[in-house]
């Protein structure tokens, strides 16, 4: 009788654990463009919840978009060249 309740617990746990841990996931694109103050961290923002409906199509797309921008150098990869 206590295994059966212990492993029913054990079973919620583990899908309530992994329900917010894939929130959790979809959140690391916007997490990244608020670190690198991405100007359009909104629509990132919005993207990654809409690619949870869209079983997870857009996310490597929204890692992309939101890696590309850098505060620095924008969105190039450029290196100044300083004049001598």
């Amino acid at each position: 009788m206590f295994l059966d309740y212990f492993a029913l617990g054990i079973i919620f746990f583990v899908v309530i654990f992994l329900f917010y841990g894939i929130i959790a996931i979809h959140d690391i694109p916007y997490e990244i463009a608020k670190h690198r103050n991405h100007p359009q961290q909104d629509a990132l923002h919005i993207a990654g919840w809409v690619s949870l409906f869209t079983l997870h199509v857009l996310w490597p797309f929204l890692w992309i978009w939101a890696t590309l921008y850098r505060e620095d150098r924008g969105w190039g990869s450029q290196i100044a060249v300083s004049e001598n």
